[in-house]
Parts: C-alpha cells; sequence; structure tokens
C-alpha cells in the first residue's frame, strides 16, 4: 500500500468515526479524498480541523458554511483549502440539501469562493480556477433553483453564480 493509500485508509477510518446519518455517503467520501493535514488553512494551521467545519456544514448548519471564511477565503482572496472545500461543498450540493436556509447559505458560499480574485496563470488553473471547475458541476441545480424559486434569496445567489460563470439562468 502507497503513502497516499494509507493516508486515505485512515482518513476513511476517521469519517467512519465521524460519521453522521445527517450527511450523505458521496460527502463522506468527498471529505475523505483529500488529505487536510498537508494542506495549510488560511488561519496558519493544517486545514486538518476544517473536517469538522465541513462536516457541520453538510450536516446542514447555515453558520457552518459562514464559518468558512478567514480559512477558506479571506475577502478577494482564496486561501489553499479553497478547492478541497468546494469538492465537498458541491457534493452538498449534488445530495440536494432539503433545508431551504442550508441552500442560501451553501449558494453564498460558493459565490463568496467565485467573487475572489483569479489567481491562476496562463498554462494552469489557479485555486479560483480549481473552485470554478468543482462549481460548474452544479449548473443544473443552480438552473433549477432558479426556476423554481423565483425572487428568493437562493435563487439570487444561484442566478450570481451562474452569471460569474458565464451562463444563462
Amino acid at each position: 500500500m502507497t503513502g497516499s493509500e494509507k493516508r486515505q485508509q485512515a482518513l476513511l477510518r476517521r469519517s467512519a468515526v465521524l460519521r453522521s446519518p445527517l450527511v450523505p455517503d458521496a460527502v463522506v467520501l468527498e471529505i475523505a479524498r483529500h488529505d487536510w493535514e498537508s494542506i495549510e488553512c488560511g488561519c496558519g494551521r493544517s486545514a486538518g480541523h476544517l473536517v469538522d467545519a465541513v462536516r457541520d456544514a453538510a450536516e446542514g448548519h447555515p453558520s457552518a458554511f459562514h464559518a468558512l471564511e478567514g480559512h477558506v477565503f479571506f475577502a478577494e482572496h482564496l486561501k489553499p483549502p479553497a478547492p478541497a472545500v468546494c469538492g465537498v461543498l458541491m457534493a452538498v450540493w449534488a445530495a440536494h440539501p432539503p433545508r431551504q436556509a442550508t441552500r442560501e447559505a451553501l449558494l453564498w458560499t460558493l459565490l463568496a469562493l467565485l467573487c475572489t480574485v483569479d489567481d491562476g496563470g496562463t498554462h494552469e488553473a489557479g485555486l479560483h480556477g480549481q473552485c470554478a471547475a468543482f462549481i460548474r458541476t452544479g449548473v443544473d441545480g443552480f438552473r433549477r433553483e432558479v426556476a423554481t424559486a423565483p425572487g428568493s434569496g437562493t435563487a439570487a445567489y444561484a442566478e450570481g453564480i451562474l452569471d460569474i460563470l458565464g451562463l444563462p439562468a
């Protein structure tokens, strides 16, 4: 077993211990896919402490999404854990969170990630490009949100996301 396989197995064991019936399996797998300990968080520590925050967000706690500010993004800049967190958030979105407050906080966070400065070069995607690639996977859901909840906060955030991605609502 290689080092990365051992690391993934350890994370899977940890996620099994932290298992919640409110967190879909696809989200648990996305959390386990990342080596959180090797990523430097925006607060200067290892991003390992973000596992609890993204799990809380996946459980539907709106405040958990807002707690990512300063760790994943700050003002107009993304921090190194942004792509990993974005992958988890998109897994949450794909699981169709039922509560409007959760969807609104999730869409607010995705919009905040997209509203940062693009740090990519001409030959590679920076943090912004990596996040945008994850977010593009949810386009159909964003369009559904706009169509089913016109005039709501969730629809406004979804429209903003589609606009920044340069896609029609």
